[in-house]
């Protein structure tokens, strides 16, 4: 229970700093970037670092950044399939999923989990 409320509070406080600091940025479409998943990056590796040590939190950290780097991937392969194919969007999504994949498990098969 006690996991619970750390991530609780901590998750809540991170996310309320990014928000603060997202509304100042213009556009406000730039500013959304910032809303959810570097706060709850940020709250999960004080969590790690708080309980398993720097050394885990690295390995974690590394992970995130190959979910990034594929996510990155997803999004070129998705705007091409819409803009230049015209493909539907569900099919467009369901496609790249699999580039998401590819390329997220390539990364973490070449170089592992940590530095």
């Amino acid at each position: 229970m006690t996991e619970q409320i750390l991530r609780f509070v901590a998750g809540g406080l991170i996310v309320s700093a990014f928000a603060v600091l997202s509304d100042m940025l213009r556009p406000k479409s730039f500013a959304g970037l910032l809303g959810a998943a570097p706060s709850v990056a940020l709250a999960t590796l004080g969590i790690a670092v708080a309980q398993h040590g720097a050394a885990y939190a690295a390995a974690e950290s590394w992970t995130m950044i190959y979910g990034a780097v594929a996510l990155a991937c997803y999004s070129f392969v998705v705007c091409q399939l819409l803009m230049r194919w015209h493909m539907a969007a569900l099919s467009a999504t369901i496609v790249s999923f699999v580039v998401w994949l590819a390329v997220a498990f390539s990364l973490l098969a070449s170089f592992g989990g940590s530095s």
